[in-house]
């Protein structure tokens, strides 16, 4: 992980998403949800970094989402053995020091489990694959007033249990 670079000729409204990623550890199809933390090979801190007028204007959310350096992940990845429970880690969200996202990943609207289960029907999973879980409440856009990303802004996305990353925007 690193800088995020924001060309305002490609979006004006960047946005911060925390999120839990899950890396698959496993070689899995059609996995059982009883079963699906067995695949798992362990557990790292995501920001889905979004740009929400590309995102708006296209109608779906890939081109928002894939910009170049959007999706940093880090600071390193936590085994799954040492993650009792990937429901109940607190996951936080800060630009320049001021909270913007603090959950607990057991408020995800699936559980990683469930996820597991839902995206193994008919796709196989691999090893290496990494998943993002989704975001809880706080992200920018849906602030009163929208709040977005500028150049010197620093995020810091924390998920207990796993560590803190930082990314400082250009």
């Amino acid at each position: 992980y690193g800088d995020i670079v924001i060309d305002p000729t490609v979006s004006e409204q960047v946005d911060w998403e925390a999120e839990l990623a899950v890396i698959i550890g496993k070689k899995g199809k059609n996995i059982r949800e009883e079963d699906a933390l067995e695949y798992v090979f362990g557990y790292t801190v995501l920001n889905d970094v979004t740009a929400r007028d590309l995102q708006s204007r296209h109608k779906q959310f890939f081109k928002g989402k894939s910009i170049d350096g959007y999706c940093p992940m880090g600071p390193w990845i936590i085994t799954a053995d040492e993650i009792a429970d990937p429901q109940q880690l607190p996951i936080r969200l800060r630009v320049n020091g001021v909270t913007k996202q603090d959950s607990n990943t057991g408020m995800m609207i699936y559980s990683v489990r469930q996820i597991i289960a839902i995206l193994s029907r008919g796709l196989t999973l691999e090893p290496g694959d990494i998943i993002a879980t989704g975001t809880p409440s706080g992200v920018g856009f849906a602030r009163k007033p929208p709040e977005f990303l500028k150049a010197g802004d620093i995020m810091e996305t924390e998920i207990e249990g796993i560590g803190t990353m930082r990314n400082t925007v250009i």
